[in-house]
């Protein structure tokens, strides 16, 4: 049987870590055959200590705790991988819950060649209990907030740009490279388009399945789009080709913004466009949330959602244009 390494980058996860750990030991795929490596960001919360009860009831399954001293994704990535003895590589996040044939069938991916990284869904949960969790968690597996990522909501298997987490043999990633730790976000993608420029295939198999849960604030969702967006402008320097509609969107909507109320200080023709165009976007978000409402039952999801999109685009924009401006200015 296949020896698989399981990789993931942790920092300050108590609050999931476990169900992490508890759906790994679950998995249908032989638990002698799993090496679990958790790279921790030096975690201020009780992060390791609920790593180490999990090992001192679990013995049976080899987990490996290393340091990630620079406390970023992919050099925590990277770090596991160091430590990883698998012929296969399943990356997984802290704040995941994979379903219980995640790893078996990434594996059978692998082995029947249909493609280079084989990944799956993710299953978007809310990261909280409020109506606000839940209305982010609605947002994020949105067509309107997510555009065509189709690991968000597809049932279609097929060859896709990215998907989330991914699984490798290791002589591939050995071949393309690791991951670039000078990309402290969108180091997924750029992995995934090292592997399409060298010929490999990036495949999306639906079946492959694993919980992942939202931010659970407003405040937390800017923060982590923000991120997003200014690390996909650093990412595009270097790949201009891969850039997607869904990306640039957000910049150009939140640079129209921006535009029209400078704008409407001094020209009443700017005021209009502004409201005209605010008002579409709002009524195309009210719109889309209608349907996510009516199956929840609750007419707070048609403020809730557009709300938690808004969030998501301007903040998504605004890193985009932030990280432009500096990089003229760096240049």
């Amino acid at each position: 049987m296949t020896q698989v390494s399981i990789i993931i980058p942790c920092y300050n996860e108590q609050n999931t870590i476990a169900l992490l750990l508890h759906a790994l030991y679950d998995q249908t795929y032989p638990r002698a055959n799993i090496q679990v490596v958790i790279a921790d960001g030096c975690s201020t919360d009780r992060t390791r200590e609920v790593v180490a009860q999990f090992q001192r009831e679990n013995p049976e399954m080899a987990i490996h705790l290393v340091e990630n001293l620079e406390r970023s994704i992919p050099s925590g990535l990277n770090a596991a991988l160091d430590a990883a003895t698998g012929e296969i590589i399943v990356r997984l996040d802290a704040h995941s819950v994979p379903a219980r044939d995640y790893v078996e069938r990434c594996v059978s991916g692998l082995q029947n060649h249909l493609g280079d990284n084989v990944g799956g869904v993710w299953e978007i949960q809310p990261g909280g209990a409020t109506f606000t969790a839940r209305a982010i968690a609605a947002a994020a597996a949105h067509p309107l907030g997510v555009g065509d990522a189709r690991y968000r909501y597809s049932d279609q298997p097929g060859l896709v740009d990215t998907v989330p987490f991914g699984s490798f043999f290791a002589e591939m990633l050995n071949r393309v490279g690791r991951y670039d730790p000078t990309l402290l976000s969108n180091e997924d993608y750029e992995l995934n388009t090292r592997i399409r420029l060298q010929g490999g295939k990036v495949y999306f198999d639906p079946a492959i399945r694993s919980v992942y849960f939202a931010r659970s604030t407003l405040s937390s969702l800017a923060r982590q789009y923000f991120r997003y967006g200014y690390w996909k402008l650093r990412m595009l320097k270097r790949y201009p080709a891969t850039l997607r509609w869904r990306q640039a969107l957000p910049p150009v909507f939140t640079a129209s913004l921006l535009i029209l109320m400078l704008a409407a200080v001094f020209l009443p023709l700017a005021r209009w466009l502004l409201l005209l165009e605010l008002g579409t976007y709002f009524m195309i978000l009210a719109a889309g949330s209608i349907p996510v409402a009516r199956k929840k039952r609750d007419l707070r999801f048609i403020i809730g959602v557009p709300l938690a999109i808004v969030v998501m685009h301007v903040a998504w924009g605004t890193g985009f244009l932030w990280s432009l401006i500096k990089s003229a200015v760096e240049s």
